[in-house]
């Protein structure tokens, strides 16, 4: 799996970014996975035209010392379609600034 992964975070800085996760995202049901939307702009072509598979994500997966962001842009309605694929550069670029936006906003220094 492709990921952007953040290690050696803190524990304090941990709880941070599980309260902000916990807060923006809500809670997925599975510890620490978190399910972030995909701005509708930054859909490609398939994805915007598979309207019954919407809405589109990326996986945040927070552990103890670490955040790990999947570059699979996925739908949580179905496991295998053509709408979902490894992110372009578009979607790769705007889920590295997002995580990144994280960090600075929570003052954690990565």
């Amino acid at each position: 799996m492709k990921q952007y992964v953040i290690d050696e975070i803190r524990p304090q800085d941990y709880e941070k970014v599980k309260g902000y996760l916990d807060e923006t995202f809500g809670d997925s049901g599975l510890g620490g996975l978190y399910w972030m939307p995909v701005d509708e702009a930054l859909l490609s072509g398939v994805q915007q035209t598979h309207t019954a598979c919407a809405p589109f994500f990326m996986a945040l997966e927070l552990g103890p010392d670490r955040l790990a962001a999947e570059l699979l842009v996925r739908t949580r309605s179905r496991v295998r379609c053509d709408c979902i694929h490894y992110a372009d550069e578009r979607q790769r670029n705007w889920l590295v600034r997002t995580v990144d936006a994280i960090f600075e906003k929570l003052e954690i220094i990565t």
